[in-house]
Formats: structure tokens, sequence, C-alpha cells
């Protein structure tokens, strides 16, 4: 997606609270309201020059040299392919290895992102990668750009497949605790990187162009692991 189209799908969807796109999305004709101002951004400590915050999804080694941040879509099929092919080569030379830190950031493109990130918040911390995995993996059962109609039951399917009961969907999508939460990272991505597309790729703070496909993300790894410390 261009920087032109992805910032007017964030004034449109990430300034609007993910509660109301919530609603928005799954009743048609409903007319989405602005938001209240996001929550101001959570404090961490700094690693590898990067704010690393207790509401991050995170693999790895705390004090690893590099850190590595993949701002991502649910819905995104690059992110997709990125999950599928990239993700298991960086998690086996680099994440496991120590040598990288690992955080996953959703930056929604649309109200279903957002919907999907709650849905993966409300999962016991545990399950969050796999809810994660699955979503990419299955985007044709509930992404409406494949054609899907009913959103919402592709997505109370997998929901069920990763432990959720259909009453613990719905309480999810109508809790209205994270949603400032998730549209203010999605603002600090933006503003904080420049971030214009999905999946992007930040490492030790800076934005890597190109660096979702492995040949360059490992070239960019290793020339960064190889800096003197």
């Amino acid at each position: 997606m261009s920087r032109k189209n992805l910032f007017a799908v964030l004034g449109a969807v990430v300034l609007i609270a993910v509660a109301v796109g919530v609603y928005f999305f799954f009743q048609p004709g409903a007319s989405p309201v602005p938001a209240a101002a996001a929550a101001g951004a959570s404090t961490g400590a700094n690693t590898g020059g990067t704010v690393i915050t207790a509401h991050d999804m995170t693999q790895g080694n705390p004090k690893a040299r590099v850190v590595l941040i993949e701002y991502a879509a649910p819905r995104c099929p690059h992110c997709a392919h990125f999950n599928a092919e990239v993700f298991p080569l960086l998690k086996r030379d680099y994440i496991d290895t120590g040598k990288v830190y690992y955080v996953f950031r959703v930056l929604p493109l649309a109200a279903g992102d957002g919907v999907a990130e709650k849905l993966a918040r409300c999962l016991p911390k545990d399950r969050y990668f796999a809810f994660m995995d699955s979503l990419f993996r299955n985007q044709q059962q509930w992404d409406d750009e494949y054609g899907v109609t009913d959103v919402r039951g592709g997505l109370l399917k997998l929901s069920e497949q990763a432990g959720m009961s259909e009453s613990q969907f719905n309480a999810c999508l109508a809790d209205t605790r994270e949603d400032a939460i998730i549209n203010q990272v999605a603002q600090d991505g933006v503003s904080r990187y420049g971030i214009d597309s999905t999946p992007s790729i930040v490492i030790n703070g800076h934005l890597r162009s190109g660096a979702a496909e492995w040949d360059k993300l490992k070239a960019a790894l290793d020339q960064e692991l190889a800096k003197k410390a």
C-alpha cells in the first residue's frame, strides 16, 4: 500500500476507536463516530534504540543487541507471505539463537485488522502468536478482500479453534479497554518511524526498506550484528 493510501486509511480508521470500528464493521450502515484521544504512549525500557513496552508481543532474548519490530496488518497478503516464508527463517537463525529480540505490532489498515488484533489480545498471552499465524494462514476464510461476506463468522470460527467461546468472542469485541492502545501503537509507528506499508521492518530504531524479503533482511541483520558493541 502506498504512503498516500496508507495515510488516508489511517486518517479514516486509526483515528476512530477500534470499538467503533467493530460496530461499524459488523453492522453495515452504521455511522462511525470520532473517538476520544488515544491514550498516551506507554513507557518501557529502551533496548537497541527502541522503546519496548509491557504491551508489546515479543519473542527471543530481551538482551539481544538487535531489536527488530515488525509492523503488520492481519488482512495484509504481503504480511501473510512474510509470516509463512520469511518469519520461520528469522526465528530459526536469529530469534531462537538469541541474536535478535523480535517485537510484533499491528498497524490496522482497515476495521477488520483492529478487530483481529482485539481478538488476539483477548486470548491468553501464550496463544497470541499462534492465533495471529492462524489469521494470516486463513485469510481466505475471514478477509473480505477475498470476497468473504460473513467476516464475523469467519473470525468466530478461527477464535473458537483457538479456544474462545462465542460468548467470550462477543465480550471481547464489546470491551473497549484495548481500543486506544491499538490506535496509539499505529499512530506511533507512522510518526516515529515513517511506516508507509505493511509489513514494515524496523531494526534498532530505523525503518529498513525492502527488509520484508529474506535476503535483504538477513543482510541487514548481519550488518547490524557486525557492528562493534
